[in-house]
């Protein structure tokens, strides 16, 4: 199978007349770049990821290429054909990690990925890279999309491997597993369990997939004035979908908090750094 031919070289306006190079860098770049010149390149294998990530690589939306660059798992551990599982970047504001399985969402990261991953959210791009957060020379750090389904963060140092990060690790990190108003908790024993925020109650059952399956749903107890509201601190959570939700960057908490007391259609607000309270 052909996955690369001279014929695309007519997409890149290629002057026959300039010879060309192939190179591989000591980043692990293949690159396609006329002979007199190292910044530009005309194809890079960087820009198609497969199911690893090197530090260097972007993850995300690039406007400029109109490239969206996933992981994307083998099928097995010894068949590296395209599996199920798929790593991509929201497009939306305050962006996440997204773990599809057949196209069905089912992990969103939490506030320990931002503190390994670069974010950039600007009009040409939203991407996601690998921060360098060690001094070790010797070392570098790699984000692998597993045949399993799971999202593995590992730092080689020399032929040494250590798994700094292991996503997801229990039942609380399937994505929306509690539903609307509620939140996910360990208890006593150790087990995941569903529980409604201080406020709500537990309704009546509601339809998820089909007339066999439904599913509780946690409901107000009562219902006040839209501008008489009051918060309740919730921490180690994850934030919502900012699809539907209002993102305001250039406020303080403070500001935050009563630009949602005035709204009846707002009704919880959070730190956008992700890795605070």
């Amino acid at each position: 199978r052909s996955v690369w031919n001279t014929t695309n070289l007519i997409n890149h306006n290629i002057n026959i007349n300039e010879s060309l190079v192939a190179e591989l860098l000591d980043n692990g770049n293949f690159v396609l770049r006329y002979s007199n010149s190292k910044s530009f390149f005309l194809w890079e294998s960087f820009d198609y990821p497969t199911d690893t990530l090197l530090p260097g690589m972007k993850l995300g939306w690039d406007c400029n290429k109109k490239l969206n660059k996933n992981l994307t798992s083998w099928k097995s551990l010894k068949d590296p054909s395209s599996g199920s599982y798929v790593f991509a970047i929201e497009t939306w504001k305050v962006s996440h990690g997204l773990i599809l399985d057949q196209g069905q969402l089912r992990y969103r990261t939490d506030s320990t990925y931002s503190s390994f991953m670069n974010i950039t959210e600007t009009e040409e791009e939203v991407s996601h890279s690998l921060k360098n957060n060690t001094t070790n020379v010797s070392s570098i750090s790699i984000l692998q999309m597993t045949y399993i389904g799971s999202l593995r963060l590992m730092e080689l140092v020399g032929e040494e491997m250590h798994i700094k990060l292991y996503y997801p690790n229990d039942f609380c990190d399937i994505y929306n597993v509690c539903g609307d108003n509620s939140y996910c908790n360990f208890n006593n024993k150790g087990r995941q369990n569903c529980l409604c925020i201080e406020g709500f109650q537990l309704g009546h059952d509601q339809y998820v997939s089909s007339l066999t399956k439904t599913k509780r749903r946690c409901v107000k107890k009562s219902y006040s004035s839209c501008h008489k509201k009051e918060f309740k601190k919730m921490k180690n959570m994850k934030l919502p979908d900012t699809q539907y939700t209002t993102v305001e960057t250039k406020v303080g908490f403070e500001e935050c908090q009563k630009k949602c007391v005035m709204s009846c259609n707002c009704t919880a607000f959070a730190n956008v750094d992700m890795g605070t309270g």
